[in-house]
C-alpha cells in the first residue's frame, strides 16, 4: 500500500502518528537522560541557576560542542533565550539530580536499555511461552531496579508502610526475625535493619549478582551481624519461626504465587504475618489505562513476562497463567487466589495511600507531586496471616 485509503479517518490517523512520534522521542530522550545522569550534567546544574553551555560543559568536565547539542535536546531545562543560558528548575533537580530524592528517576531508564537487550530473548519468550529465570537478563536489569525502589523505600517504608499494619512495628521493636524475599540488592533489608536494631533480618534472591551486591552493602553499613543475604526462591528458603516475610515489588517474578504463600505460612510462627506490597493497579484492564499503568504493562512482553520463571526451573507462561498474576493486578485477585489455596486468612487488605497520600490524590500521574504518590506512595498491601 503506497496511499491512504479513502475511508480512513485522517484526524484519527494524524493522532496516531504523532503518539508513535512522542514515544520514538521518548526513546531518544532516555537515552540523553541516561548520559546526562552519567556525565554530571544535570549535577552541574543543580542549584547553579541559569549557567551557559561552556560553562555547564567545564563544570562536568565534557567538550563544549556535545554539551550544548545536549542542552538543546533536553525538555526538563528552561532555556533563556535571549541570553543563551539553561535553568534546571529546583523542581527538575528533585527528578534528575538529586540521587537522594524519593522522585530521583533516570535510574530506571537502565530497565529500559536491559529491555533492548534482552528484545530476542522475549520475543522467542513469546513465541514459545517459555520463561527466562530472573537471574539471567542484561545485568542493567538488576542494578536499574534496585535503584528506581531504593529511594522510594527509604521515604515510605519505615514511615509509612509498616506503622500501616497492626502490632508490627511493635514486633520488630522488640525483637523479631523478618524475611525480604525479592530483595534484590538489599536495600529494603537494610533500611528495617537500621531502623529496628533489635531485630534479625534475612534477604533471599534468585540472581547471584544481588546477592553479592547486597551483603556488600551490609558490611558497608556494620549491618552484617544481624542481616545476611542467601540465594533462593519464594518456595525454597530455609528460615523458620519467622514473625514477618516481606515481598516488595516482586509478585510477577514468582512462577508460582499460590506456593510461594504456601510456603510463607509454614515458614512463620503462630502469629506471624506476610506482607505483600506492589504499586496501585486495578482489576480490570480499563482500570489501569493511565501513564503508570502503561508503563507497566509495557514491561510486561519484554521484560516481566518472562520473569515468570524461578531460577531453579524453566517454567511455561502458558502452565503458570492459572496463579501467575503479570505485572498489573489488583489487590483482590490476589486474596481471592491466595486465600483459598494457600490456607491463608486475610487479616487485612488496605491501600497505603490511605494513610501516607493526601486526600483526593489521583491514580493517574498528572505532574511529579501524583507521580511520586501513585509508584512511590499508592500501593496495594495485604497483611497475610
Amino acid at each position: 500500500m503506497t496511499t491512504i485509503p479513502a475511508d480512513i479517518d485522517q484526524d484519527v490517523l494524524d493522532a496516531h502518528v504523532a503518539r508513535l512520534f512522542a514515544d520514538l522521542s521518548a526513546g531518544y530522550g532516555g537515552v540523553m537522560v541516561s548520559i546526562g545522569t552519567r556525565l554530571g550534567l544535570y549535577a552541574a546544574m543543580a542549584g547553579q541557576g541559569a549557567p551557559s553551555a561552556p560553562e555547564v560543559a567545564a563544570r562536568a568536565g565534557c567538550a563544549e560542542r556535545y554539551a550544548r547539542e545536549w542542552l538543546n535536546s533536553q525538555r526538563y531545562l528552561v532555556y533563556h533565550a535571549s541570553r543563551e543560558r539553561y535553568e534546571l528548575t529546583p523542581e527538575s533537580a528533585l527528578v534528575l539530580a538529586d540521587a537522594d530524592s524519593p522522585v530521583f528517576l533516570p535510574h530506571a531508564w537502565q530497565v529500559v536499555a536491559s529491555m533492548w537487550a534482552d528484545e530476542e530473548r522475549a520475543a522467542d519468550t513469546m513465541r514459545t511461552g517459555e520463561g527466562v529465570p530472573w537471574g539471567e537478563h542484561d545485568r542493567r536489569l538488576y542494578c536499574g531496579v534496585a535503584a528506581f525502589f531504593r529511594n522510594g523505600y527509604a521515604a515510605k517504608l519505615v514511615l509509612h508502610w509498616l506503622p500501616a499494619f497492626d502490632g508490627v512495628v511493635e514486633r520488630l521493636a522488640r525483637g523479631a526475625r523478618i524475611a525480604d524475599v525479592g530483595c534484590g540488592h538489599g536495600h529494603s533489608t537494610l533500611l528495617m535493619a537500621r531502623a529496628y536494631l533489635r531485630s534479625r533480618f534475612f534477604g533471599y534472591d534468585t540472581h547471584q549478582g544481588s546477592i553479592d551486591e547486597a551483603r556488600r552493602l551490609a558490611a558497608a553499613a556494620g549491618l552484617a551481624d544481624r542481616v545476611s543475604f542467601e540465594r533462593a526462591d519464594s518456595e525454597s528458603y530455609r528460615e523458620r519461626e519467622l514473625d514477618l516475610i516481606c515481598f516488595f515489588d516482586c509478585r510477577p517474578d514468582m512462577g508460582h504465587p499460590v506456593r510461594a504463600a504456601r510456603h510463607a505460612r509454614s515458614a512463620l510462627v503462630r502469629d506471624g504475618s506476610v506482607m505483600f506490597v506492589e504499586p496501585t493497579a486495578g482489576d480490570r484492564v480499563e482500570d489501569n489505562i493511565n501513564p503508570v499503568g502503561r508503563q507497566r504493562r509495557q514491561q510486561d512482553p519484554s521484560a516481566a513476562l518472562e520473569r515468570v520463571a524461578r531460577s531453579s526451573m524453566r517454567s511455561s507462561w502458558r502452565r503458570a497463567w492459572p496463579i501467575a498474576f503479570g505485572t498489573k493486578h489488583g489487590a483482590s485477585p490476589v486474596a481471592q487466589r491466595i486465600r483459598p489455596a494457600a490456607s491463608l486468612r486475610i487479616h487485612r487488605a488496605a491501600s497505603v495511600a490511605e494513610r501516607s497520600a493526601p486526600a483526593g490524590s489521583r491514580p493517574c500521574m498528572r505532574s511529579l507531586s501524583h507521580w511520586s504518590r501513585t509508584v512511590l506512595a499508592r500501593v496495594k498491601a495485604l497483611e497475610i496471616r
